[in-house]
């Protein structure tokens, strides 16, 4: 099996799509405990390094980890770094310094010399600042010999019931062709929908719910079963009790609507842009964030549990999540969805067993 370092990794869901691809993900880092403990839980047998990755000179403890659970070479470097500083939705600033974190994945690069690498990040990174990043990030691998590709994808092409895009670098070593990006799965009138996604999970209507529950009833449609193929018990599905009065909003506001849908009286309490939002059962859901108080259930007056953004975000039920709620929905919210980082993982296995084949005569 093709070895996988994960840098960066939060909870898992790149590396998890590689690991559901058939790779030996053999570590996981990151300064999160409890997203180190929800990787480490389900990563089979991989290990969970806490490390400050801000400070390069770490990078000889993770290479010096690597190496002392496995003698072999890294075959592909993962990670996604640090998004802030090009998001959209926070500061842009050219000098933010967790613009500059994917460094340590060059410098990982360097050292231990993968076959191919994988950088994951927002879109808006490609463009801001003229794309001076992008051109950084290309010429940085590109000197230790890696011909570099990146692709916008959307995740609802590959399967995942959510309006997402993230942008993929893949460098390929010693290459004198490009990746080529997996073609689209699915086309728009085949998006698996909010509906299908999670319509199978207990409603949670004016109660918590339990630690482990029971399924209530039987998959519904294929995405249902591909969830639950590996899980008897649902988890981390602890519903969210309102006031009276943001029950009362959340009642007012149809599905795929905000608040700018609510009577005019009540409009001017609310400024923020996707402010009670409710989730359309027919259509993907927006994109899961990771404050998790603005976006709510297509049907429930209630906010999505974190069980129900896992399912967004393609997580399957048995991927148990660690850490108090806030904590959960945070990991949920930053990760790439596992069906992503698979598609991209089966597309890449071709690339690695046409170098070994090559590498072999």
């Amino acid at each position: 099996m093709y070895t996988v370092l994960d840098i960066f990794c939060g909870a898992g869901g790149l590396s998890r799509g590689f690991y559901d691809a058939g790779y030996n993900v053999v570590l996981g880092v990151d300064f999160d405990d409890k997203a180190l403990e929800t990787f480490s839980h389900n990563h089979g047998s991989a290990k969970a390094l806490k490390l400050d990755l801000f400070n390069l000179e770490n990078i000889k403890i993770v290479e010096e980890e690597f190496y002392s659970i496995t003698n072999g070479q890294l075959d592909v470097l993962v990670g996604g770094p640090p998004c802030q500083g090009f998001s959209l939705a926070g500061p842009r600033e050219e000098d933010d310094v967790r613009n500059s974190l994917y460094t340590a994945m060059v410098r990982v690069a360097r050292d231990m010399q993968p076959k191919a690498i994988v950088l994951e990040n927002v879109p808006g990174m490609l463009t801001l600042y003229g794309g001076a990043a992008k051109r950084r990030i290309f010429k940085d691998f590109e000197e230790l010999g890696y011909k570099m590709a990146v692709k916008v994808l959307y995740a609802p092409d590959y399967g995942i019931p959510q309006i997402r895009k993230r942008a993929f670098f893949v460098g390929l070593l010693n290459s004198e062709e490009e990746f080529e990006f997996p073609e689209a799965i699915f086309s728009e009138d085949e998006y698996i929908t909010s509906e299908e996604a999670i319509g199978d999970l207990p409603a949670l209507i004016g109660i918590y719910g339990d630690e482990e529950q029971d399924y209530e009833m039987k998959p519904q449609n294929a995405y249902q079963e591909e969830m639950r193929k590996d899980s008897e018990k649902i988890y981390n599905h602890i519903g969210t009790l309102h006031s009276e009065k943001t029950v009362k909003m959340i009642s007012l506001v149809p599905e795929g609507k905000n608040f700018r849908a609510l009577p005019e009286k009540y409009r001017n309490m609310y400024k923020y842009n996707e402010a009670l939002t409710r989730y359309h059962s027919k259509k993907p859901s927006l994109t899961i964030n990771t404050g998790h108080r603005s976006h709510f259930h297509y049907k429930y007056n209630r906010i999505p549990t974190v069980r129900e953004s896992a399912r967004l975000q393609s997580f399957t039920d048995d991927f148990i999540f660690f850490g108090n709620k806030s904590e959960q929905y945070k990991q949920v919210g930053n990760a790439v969805p596992p069906k992503l980082g698979f598609a991209i993982a089966k597309k890449l296995e071709s690339y690695l067993k046409m170098r070994d084949m090559y590498e072999e005569i």
